[in-house]
């Protein structure tokens, strides 16, 4: 097995409990103003929607989505984190949350990309037409055109992925933040 491919396996599986350290150090080295929080809400906002849209979308594992947001980024759910992350790392108004971040997204997510589309490439015939056509990342403007059927939103696959989960949290990061700017103010 190559070093890649190792390196891709372990970011996978520390992904999520780096998010909950991460927190805690963000936390910790937040230092935020009601303004860098009203600011950061135009990030936090739309990544939170974004989220919410891809997950209405995709049915993991059990076909190659590439209508709605997938038809403008191959990775709507990790865009969103993205911009969820970096507006909360405008919200803490802290160039060492930011940095990390950066080192973070760098050396955690885009390793399991690439092994989420090696795992595509494998059972989907069609994906290596559709990564032709659609960034991995940043999004076109206008919607890659698309043989497969219109796909529509569905409420019932937004709850079933429990993206709710992200709008809950973004709540209580603005909480924590909140309480931190006003009992820990100097």
């Amino acid at each position: 097995m190559s070093e890649r491919t190792t390196w891709q396996r372990i970011a996978r599986r520390i992904r999520v409990p780096l998010g909950f350290v991460f927190a805690a150090v963000f936390l910790w080295l937040a230092r935020p103003t009601w303004h860098s929080m009203l600011w950061s809400l135009l990030l936090v906002g739309p990544g939170v929607w974004l989220r919410g849209y891809a997950a209405g979308y995709v049915r993991k594992n059990a076909e190659l989505t590439t209508t709605g947001p997938y038809a403008h980024t191959r990775n709507p759910l990790y865009l969103g984190s993205m911009m969820i992350a970096f507006g909360f790392a405008a919200a803490a108004w802290s160039w060492i949350i930011l940095v990390a971040l950066a080192v973070l997204f760098t050396v955690i997510y885009l390793p399991t990309i690439r092994s989420e589309e090696e795992y595509l490439r494998g059972h989907f015939p069609g994906f290596d037409a559709y990564a032709a056509k659609v960034p991995r990342l940043l999004p076109r403007l206008t919607p890659a055109p698309t043989d497969a059927a219109a796909g529509r939103f569905s409420s019932t696959l937004y709850r079933h992925h429990r993206e709710y989960n992200c709008g809950m949290g973004a709540i209580a990061i603005y909480a924590a933040l909140a309480i931190r700017l006003i009992c820990f103010t100097r």
